[in-house]
């Protein structure tokens, strides 16, 4: 197959699209839509959130070190993409799009109820990178809806279609394979 040279670029296919919450101290909430988030290490649980430092979600958690990676499901494509182009400055999109806030374990920073997957962090590390400050945080917190939990009691998205994002929004997960670890077996290793 032949390839073409692109210019450098954040390409990575579709990404998980996160509907991220947060708090202020003065009790302002707002969500703000990312997909530059990633898994970045597994002891302690840690993720990061690339975000610019001129959203409003930006001031929020930097002041309280809180936020929440809300997973949302392809239905709520609209919503997604409306939390990504407007100010919670201006508005409260909680209230603008119908979402329900709901306090967890964090302090600051509510979940929300309508996302299968609710992520609560804390921030353990800021580095700015030039257009985007990474947020290093720990997983402090998983809520997930039931019907996200196998048989088995772990985790698994099965045929929930979870939202993503590369440029245009996709569907992120289909399961195509059983756990990791599978082929080895099937080689007898």
């Amino acid at each position: 197959m032949a390839k073409k040279t692109l210019s450098p670029q954040t390409i990575l296919a579709p990404l998980p699209s996160a509907l991220v919450s947060c708090g202020g101290k003065d009790g302002t909430v707002n969500i703000i839509t990312l997909a530059w988030m990633g898994v970045v290490n597994s002891d302690p649980p840690m993720i990061s959130a690339s975000i610019r430092p001129a959203p409003f979600s930006h001031a929020l958690i930097k002041e309280t070190g809180e936020f929440v990676a809300n997973i949302p499901t392809a239905d709520m494509v609209e919503i997604a993409d409306g939390c990504g182009m407007v100010s919670g400055r201006d508005v409260c999109k909680f209230e603008h799009y119908g979402l329900t806030a709901e306090k967890g374990t964090l302090e600051f920073a509510p979940y929300i109820v309508e996302c299968p997957l609710n992520v609560e962090c804390r921030v353990r590390q800021i580095i700015n990178l030039g257009s985007h400050d990474l947020f290093l945080a720990e997983v402090v917190n998983i809520l997930v809806d039931e019907v996200m939990i196998n048989e088995s009691g772990r985790y698994d998205p099965g045929d929930l279609k979870l939202l993503g994002y590369s440029g245009k929004y996709y569907l992120a997960a289909r399961k195509i394979g059983p756990r990791m670890g599978f082929s080895r077996k099937k080689q007898g290793g």
